[in-house]
């Protein structure tokens, strides 16, 4: 019989310290599981994650060979209007241009991202800490 299945009858005749130590046990025992659920919990997402990430990165290839093609269809249609030299050149600095565009609004976006730090949650933890030596009785005199 395990002390779960002890009827409480029995539990209320047991010393405190034998409870206590029980019931630590328990608990330790049931952190440990679930720290082993979330483990194995963890290494399953990661594993659908990482397929996920290379079905990702065949589309980043064949969109990359996509945008390729494009360009040449840009090129080869601006071609009947002027030499082909300049409708690749045009197409170059029209690219080029979004490509600036985009890495500001990124460098921007990031930069306003930094410090990579939870600024809020540290600070509440501060008042937490703060709050916490507040109601605790110091040991000095």
């Amino acid at each position: 019989m395990t002390a779960h299945d002890t009827p409480p009858d029995e539990l209320r005749e047991r010393p405190i310290g034998d409870l206590l130590k029980q019931l630590a046990s328990q608990t330790s025992t049931l952190v440990r599981q679930e720290i082993e659920l979330a483990k194995a919990e963890m290494s399953q997402k990661a594993g659908i994650a990482g397929k996920g990430a290379g079905l990702l990165g065949g589309a980043a290839v064949i969109g990359l060979l996509a945008g390729g093609a494009l360009t040449a269809c840009l090129i080869l249609v601006l071609s009947e209007a002027m030499d082909a030299w300049l409708a690749a050149l045009i197409v170059a600095v029209v690219f080029g241009a979004v490509a600036a565009a985009l890495g500001l609004a990124g460098r921007n976006k990031v930069r306003a991202a930094t410090p990579a730090v939870p600024e809020q949650t540290v600070e509440t933890v501060k008042e937490d800490v703060e709050w916490a030596k507040t109601r605790t009785p110091s040991g000095r005199t």
